[in-house]
């Protein structure tokens, strides 16, 4: 039985834009729709898009405002509402399939039939299309907990477009799980899609993710980075529960010691108090806080002197 595949790209920058239309088009697979769902972008992503426009499987929408880079989920689900295909894949814009991508998910699929969710096996790639890193080898099949044991445990790095999510799990589910800046926005929708049926992972490389310095994840709002963190982590706790690995809270709260040390060391002082007053609400107590505040003021005021 065939089927067919939604690739999204919801869209804002336009240096890489058109190689990620082209590794869609490259596919060896030929039932796909691309969708790109330019997000008011002051970049002229439309002249980028309209040569391709004469294959019937493409398509270009402009928002009529900019969802911006907080609220960057909702593009993801402006996208997935124009899908008509069984399973969506959202990329970014900078981002490339590999010519065999929805060729390899169709055997996966064959092989684990209605699983919620499917992984393809990642390489990060820089500004110029070089190697960085590959991905680290996963299972052929996960339960959601050896999914997230490995998850926390293994440190994995994933990404949105590394996934392959059923078209009618997701309307289900609202969309994609929405948390300030995409922060585990990937992880977050994956985990919950797999929360029933497990996942299938590909066992060879399908998928290339670019990483550059103007990804969002770099993003300097460290408060607003907090937030996003403090969502997650209690989102989580009540999605998970139990099935969350031991690993799972020193992950959270080395990351909220991460922030606190960022934020102390760039801003002034009195931003110590911010943190203090703000240690009532997350999973850290004013006594870390604390520690992590003079380990700040002693790199910047001492350590760093010449």
């Amino acid at each position: 039985m065939g089927m067919k595949f939604s690739v999204t790209i919801p869209a804002y920058k336009s240096q890489y834009l058109k190689e990620a239309i082209e590794s869609v088009i490259s596919q060896t697979y030929s039932d796909w729709e691309l969708i790109i769902v330019d997000d008011c972008s002051p970049e002229d992503i439309k002249s980028i898009a309209e040569p391709f426009l004469n294959d019937k499987r493409i398509s270009y929408y402009r928002n009529e405002k900019n969802c911006g880079v907080v609220n960057v989920v909702d593009n993801w689900n402006v996208c997935l509402n124009y899908c008509t295909g069984d399973y969506v894949i959202c990329m970014g814009d900078d981002d490339r399939l590999l010519p065999c991508c929805l060729e390899e998910y169709t055997k996966l699929i064959e092989k684990y039939p209605d699983l919620n969710v499917y992984h393809a096996w990642t390489r990060i790639i820089d500004e110029a299309g070089n190697l960085v890193e590959i991905q680290n080898e996963r299972p052929s099949y996960e339960t959601c907990q050896e999914m997230l044991d490995g998850q926390w445990k293994d440190n994995r790095k994933q990404f949105i477009g590394d996934f392959l999510f059923s078209r009618r799990w997701l309307n289900n589910n609202k969309g994609y799980v929405k948390f300030p800046l995409a922060y585990c926005s990937d992880w977050a929708t994956a985990n919950l899609a797999a929360k029933e049926k497990g996942i299938a992972n590909s066992q060879i490389i399908m998928f290339e993710y670019r990483s550059h310095g103007n990804t969002i994840s770099r993003s300097q709002n460290l408060r607003l980075t907090f937030t996003a963190c403090d969502q997650a982590f209690r989102w989580y706790k009540h999605q998970f529960g139990s099935l969350l690995p031991d690993t799972f809270v020193p992950f959270f709260t080395k990351h909220i010691k991460d922030l606190v040390f960022l934020d102390v060391t760039n801003r002034p002082l009195r931003e110590i108090t911010y943190w203090l007053f703000h240690s009532q609400k997350v999973f850290i107590s004013k006594y870390e806080i604390i520690k992590v505040c003079l380990k700040s003021i002693a790199a910047k005021y001492f350590f760093n002197r010449k």
